[in-house]
């Protein structure tokens, strides 16, 4: 699962450079997630740019994430296209997570 991220101060992105998210790979999302999670106390957005496709099982990972967090912060998710957001907005996960139109902040550090 091709991960990468930008940090800042105060956010971290992940860059999802994949244009699914589903069965095949929702395992191996989660834990590559969670690799690039680990230590940081930042926020966090997804940036969902590059995925065309998310299924049951991808959506599962994402709200997985949010767990992992726990309920002092949040996974905030960036750049849907709009069959991802239309999959968020008919499951009402739209209401769950903060969705943003583009991916905020400026990078000064990328890894």
């Amino acid at each position: 699962m091709n991960v990468d991220c930008t940090i800042t101060p105060e956010i971290l992105i992940a860059h999802v450079r994949e244009d699914r998210i589903d069965a095949a790979c929702a395992i191996e999302f989660k834990e590559r997630m969670r690799d690039v999670m680990e230590g940081h106390d930042q926020r966090i957005v997804l940036d969902l740019a590059q995925v065309g496709f998310i299924d049951s099982s991808g959506l599962g990972a994402i709200v997985a994430l949010r767990k992992m967090l726990g309920p002092d912060r949040v996974l905030e998710l960036a750049a849907l296209s709009v069959s991802v957001a239309k999959v968020f907005r008919l499951t009402r996960m739209d209401g769950v997570f903060p969705i943003h139109v583009d991916v905020p902040g400026q990078a000064i550090h990328a890894r």
